[in-house]
């Protein structure tokens, strides 16, 4: 990253209203959308008739829809998720100053994601865990679905964003560890950009595999920004890149590397896809900058074919 835009991180205020504002303008949507049919997963909406109780009506869809709906909660399953985030240096570029929801790094649109899902699931019923990494394991939690579980795990949210230490990514060794902690069959959300100094693939994908252990549904949420880590877009005068896990640092103009840039990070993400295509892992490439309705539609399907 250029030197000149390391600046101190500050947490996103509210996470829980802001994950709860993702989720109801996501359900919204759908109502408007090919996917309303997926709606049923967490709740039945129907069209409110005349006479009925208004006891079920949704009145925070009624507020965007200007419709009255019926909302009917399914019966309680089953299911178990376990949210795992990488909290490396790297998943905090680029470095904002005051994060907010249309202004995140990596670490921000993570975490924001996260906390979205766990709304949605505690909606559902369902089971979620959580656990993140660096170049160790830092936190973990078994899946539960009560809310006491939620607000701590939203605590701990809250700490990764305000993490500011300079921690190398140990991806492999953090993955192995995590995977032979979660022994019930769950589906797995991995937030991590796959960026580590010292980036040995075969252990890379060989961590990812050791996650669909004990036949888990393992969705892998490829995080980056693409304008600055795909398609390298700087202004071509000189400046100074920093390595932000190894403080390495060089110094040129971004036209003359940027075509040889994009070609080996082009390989590098499609040698990703298709080793989970290969190990039958969901790759989800994410860039942090197109919103999060893709992260809840990916939840949706892979639900369904889950249960």
């Amino acid at each position: 990253m250029p030197v000149n835009e390391i600046k101190s991180i500050q947490g996103i205020k509210n996470l829980e209203l802001l994950a709860n504002q993702v989720v109801e303008g996501f359900i919204t949507g759908m109502h408007k959308s090919p996917f309303h049919g997926f709606s049923v997963e967490f709740a039945e909406h129907r069209l409110y008739n005349k006479g009925e109780s208004t006891r079920h009506i949704d009145w925070k869809l009624y507020a965007k829809t200007d419709k009255l709906f019926i909302k009917r909660y399914e019966e309680e399953t089953n299911l178990r998720c376990h949210i795992i985030i990488d909290n490396s240096s790297s998943m905090h570029y680029p470095v904002v100053k005051d994060q907010s929801i249309s202004n995140l790094n990596k670490i921000g649109f993570s975490v924001v994601a996260a906390a979205s899902l766990l709304e949605i699931l505690k909606r559902q019923r369902d089971a979620f865990g959580l656990s993140v990494y660096a170049d160790k394991s830092e936190y973990y939690a078994p899946a539960k679905g009560s809310e006491r579980h939620r607000r701590m795990l939203l605590e701990a949210f809250e700490k990764v964003l305000n993490n500011t230490t300079k921690t190398k990514t140990k991806t492999y060794t953090a993955l192995h560890e995590i995977a032979d902690k979660i022994h019930r069959r769950s589906m797995i959300f991995l937030f991590t950009d796959m960026f580590q100094d010292d980036i040995d693939e075969d252990k890379l994908f060989e961590a990812l595999r050791h996650l669909k252990y004990n036949k888990h549904e393992v969705i892998f949420f490829h995080t980056f920004d693409a304008a600055h880590e795909l398609n390298f877009d700087f202004d071509n005068t000189p400046k100074k890149y920093v390595d932000v896990e190894t403080g390495e640092h060089i110094n040129l103009y971004a036209e003359t590397v940027k075509e040889n840039y994009k070609k080996a990070v082009e390989a590098y993400f499609n040698k990703l896809k298709m080793k989970c295509m290969q190990y039958k892992i969901d790759y989800v490439p994410v860039d942090i900058n197109k919103g999060f309705e893709h992260i809840l539609t990916t939840y949706l399907i892979s639900r369904k074919r889950f249960l």
